[in-house]
């Protein structure tokens, strides 16, 4: 069927997360006070915002977290913005119209980005937050920065965005289909550790401002607020692939992984879980990381490291992290089978 578009003017925008220029403690702490100054990564009137940043941790954070960043750098640079250049690639050449790729925070910056699409002419532009699930800390400021990019520079453009795809079936199967390799060499316990959050954020992003966390099930309770959700997505994600792969109930569990602050985050804590499991007498642990749809440095160093290393002190026996979907061929069908069908719309 012909498109109703004009295919030499529409486009692709893939968004992710970002990184830091260099490990260098200057590119770091640059990095940090972007991201960390933004009101949906800290939501605090940004006076408070700015003292928790500037007068507390950007002193002493900015050392650690390069020191962290060595530990995975490449020699092409930064894992995330490799993998995901890789993937704008491979996306590229399986699409008839241009794709491009944009960071939330770091380079290549959204404006700039945005800026060439209008300058190439662009009027419909498809939207690709690599985000599976809703929070704000993630896809909600992407989606917010995307808008207030375009509302500057190019107002004209026509935009779709594709939503949170932490249940859609084929995006599950590519999960499955990358860790199966892994699956199929059996294990104790797989562990699905997802980014943390503040449990605020939930609250914050319910509609209803009455569901999330007022109840024991809420996220198991049909509700209006699961639609941005990131506790009721992250379950519901699990679900979906350990039901795709026959993984028995007991040899599966969920956690939270890289909290910041004293305010309560989403529990059980990840770091916490690993220990437990070691002391329990649980041998063989493999970890996927499905909040990340490229490996960085919350998969490679805080779990396959620091993780790794929690366990086996704990008394665990074998550690592995089923790598994030990165290149994998199924993710790279996802994406292009959705690119697709925008188009033909």
């Amino acid at each position: 069927m012909a498109s109703s578009k004009n295919i030499q003017k529409q486009a692709v925008l893939l968004l992710n997360l970002g990184s830091p220029e260099s490990t260098s403690v200057k590119d770091v702490r640059v990095y940090l006070d972007e991201f960390l100054m933004d009101e949906r990564v800290i939501d605090v009137p940004k006076p408070i915002r700015a003292l928790l940043v500037k007068g507390l941790i950007l002193p002493t954070r900015p050392k650690k977290s390069a020191e962290a960043y060595s530990k995975v750098w490449t020699d092409e640079g930064s894992p995330l913005i490799v993998t995901s250049k890789k993937t704008q690639k491979l996306v590229q050449e399986q699409v008839s119209v241009p794709v491009a790729l944009a960071m939330r925070y770091g380079n290549p910056s959204i404006f700039d980005v945005i800026t060439d699409l209008k300058q190439d002419g662009v009027t419909d532009l498809f939207i690709i937050p690599l985000y599976p699930q809703y929070a704000m800390s993630s896809y909600e400021t992407v989606e917010v920065r995307v808008k207030e990019c375009l509302a500057e520079i190019a107002p004209e453009i026509i935009t779709q965005t594709l939503q949170p795809f932490y249940n859609d079936p084929d995006y599950i199967n590519a999960m499955v289909e990358n860790a199966k390799p892994y699956l199929d060499r059996g294990f104790d316990k797989l562990l699905f550790s997802f980014h943390g959050i503040p449990e605020r954020h939930l609250r914050k992003s319910d509609p209803t401002n009455a569901h999330c966390l007022s109840r024991s099930d809420c996220c198991q309770t049909s509700n209006p607020a699961h639609a941005t959700c990131y506790r009721h997505q992250c379950f519901e994600a699990t679900r979906s692939f350990v039901e795709k792969a026959g993984i028995p109930e007991d040899k599966y569990s969920v956690s939270f992984q890289s909290r910041l602050g004293r305010d309560p985050w989403l529990t059980p804590y990840t770091d916490f879980e690993l220990e437990r499991f070691g002391q329990e007498g649980v041998e063989k642990l493999l970890v996927i990381c499905p909040a990340f749809v490229a490996d960085c440095l919350e998969t490679l160093e805080e779990i396959s490291m620091e993780g790794q290393e929690d366990f086996l002190k704990a008394g665990g026996k074998e550690f592995e992290q089923i790598p994030c979907l990165n290149t994998h061929p199924a993710w790279i069908e996802y994406l292009r089978n959705k690119i697709n069908n925008w188009i033909e719309v």
